[in-house]
């Protein structure tokens, strides 16, 4: 592959207007460069909607099955190469390979799901008031759709929403992350290689100009946003402004209840993974452990013992548990929050420091464990990006659940206990968008909605058909086939 990389723009690659670039390195080993990338400004952007413009017609117009049998042959492009991309990916962002290629199957379930929904476009008809009438309702593409990522999911996540707004016949531009702009090609590339149309998916590469230009342009119809809670505000503001549809995918703080009869073996599994996993860098990671108080001393010793087991390196390494952080920056401001606990008082059980590994220079942080944390806290209420995990000590349910809905995100949650009773009680009390039962806050299926409450978002959904509920709108059809005038919601009765 080369080391400059360009936008796509047109059915064209090309370099951004002011030929400016940025560079992207491995962050297990900053001293491998994978590239340079296009730092695109709004002229670039202007171009890449001006040619999802151009493409929207014809597409739109395509049967839409026609356009499910190109999602299809996307995803099986992302099977054929999945190990491939997994390893680049790996190279790019950082988490072990085992985690890309689970990545990169999201994306592929994804494309048959949204190829599949290609047939099902479901619409409604309903009675008419009135004799001899039709009414329908069908939905329709919504346009220009701008499409903005994070990088830890740099493959899963565009996919859920670039499959079903394709699916529903928009056209697309795409600005993936700067943090792992190679991976958003290596997406797009497979639905380039599938045939999809000139001008129908555009990529545009840059940090926040180029964000903004998108979210900002006037002729872009609608926006899809997975980021943090500080930009997607930003941008549901400017949307807000612009009277712009936008779906928000944004922080979280997802709590794991531990009941006393809990099977503490599987709720360990669940622990590590959830909060370790992806070096804690998951919106849904599992970033508060609410234990109940018979069992908490015993878990934690369990989690101690394992999370230090736990190997940390290069992802694409066979032995690697742990993979890095994305960059220097995300580095310090976990350190920071570790420090923040330990002056608000929460002990500090393990980890807590940036880890050495041999032969590598990079972003490592050790899996970090609080205990005798508080709701009050800092590190109880705002989203880390990283492997620690504050635990919590509680006497009953009702506490837990207090605890566990006492902070502004309402992304994932989960409880792990054997009373069917409280796992149903949990999954109305938890204010969430999701909650597992035995099982821990991550994870996702390509057919089930996927999104949270409070400030996780603003009540939009990617996956499953609650993702082409977002990228269509409704338009109501009558059909009066009486042949007089029949005026509806009149008085019938005369006087």
């Amino acid at each position: 592959m080369p080391d400059t990389f360009e936008n796509y723009i047109g059915g064209r690659w090309t370099g951004a207007a002011s030929q400016a670039t940025f560079d992207n390195r491995n962050p297990a080993d900053p001293d491998d460069r994978i590239g340079d990338f296009p730092d695109s400004a709004p002229a670039d952007v202007d171009a890449a909607v001006q040619a999802a413009q151009d493409a929207f017609s014809d597409w739109g117009s395509t049967p839409a099955p026609d356009r499910g049998k190109i999602l299809k042959a996307s995803g099986d492009l992302l099977a054929e190469r999945k190990d491939e991309i997994a390893r680049s990916m790996t190279r790019e962002m950082g988490k072990p390979f085992f985690e890309t290629k689970g990545d990169v199957q999201e994306a592929i379930d994804t494309a048959y799901y949204a190829a599949s929904e290609t047939r099902r476009l479901f619409g409604t008809t309903v009675p008419s008031e009135l004799p001899d009438k039709m009414n329908m309702a069908i939905r329709r593409p919504l346009g220009v759709c701008g499409i903005i990522t994070a990088w830890n999911f740099p493959v899963a996540v565009p996919s859920w929403k670039i499959f079903p707004a394709l699916a529903a016949g928009n056209t697309i531009v795409f600005k993936p992350s700067e943090d792992a702009p190679h991976s958003g090609l290596r997406f797009v590339q497979t639905l380039i290689d599938a045939g999809i149309p000139d001008g129908v998916i555009n990529v545009v590469h840059g940090a926040d100009e180029a964000g903004q230009a998108l979210v900002e342009h006037p002729e872009v119809d609608a926006i899809g946003f997975t980021g943090s809670y500080e930009v997607g505000t930003a941008i549901a503001e400017t949307c807000g402004r612009l009277n712009t549809p936008v779906s928000l995918e944004m922080g979280g703080k997802n709590p794991m209840i531990v009941m006393d009869d809990a099977d503490l073996d599987l709720a360990l599994e669940g622990a590590i993974w959830g909060a370790y996993g992806t070096t804690g860098q998951r919106c849904t990671a599992t970033s508060r452990l609410i234990c109940h108080e018979s069992v908490h001393d015993e878990l934690v010793a369990m989690i101690r013992d394992e999370a230090e087991a736990l190997v940390l390196g290069d992802g694409n390494d066979a032995d690697t548990d742990v993979g890095p952080l994305i960059n220097q920056a995300a580095a310090e401001t976990v350190h920071q929050y570790v420090e923040i606990g330990q002056e608000e008082g929460a002990t500090l059980e393990m980890g807590g420091a940036p880890a050495s590994v041999d032969g590598l220079d990079g972003h490592f942080y050790e899996p970090t464990l609080f205990t005798d944390v508080t709701p009050d806290m800092t590190i109880a209420q705002e989203e880390i990006f990283g492997p620690v995990l504050a635990t919590f000590e509680v006497g009953s349910y009702d506490e837990a659940v207090t605890v566990a809905n006492d902070t502004q995100y309402g992304l994932s949650s989960s409880i792990y206990t054997q009373d069917v009773n409280k796992s149903f009680r949990a999954m109305r009390d938890l204010e969430a968008g999701i909650t597992y039962v035995n099982g821990p806050t991550i994870g996702a299926e390509a057919h089930m909605p996927f999104g949270g409450v409070k400030d996780t978002g603003n009540g939009q959904r990617d996956g499953g058909y609650a993702a082409f509920e977002f990228w269509t709108e409704h338009k109501t059809l009558y059909v009066d086939y009486s042949g007089q005038l029949q005026k509806a919601q009149m008085d019938s009765v005369e006087d």
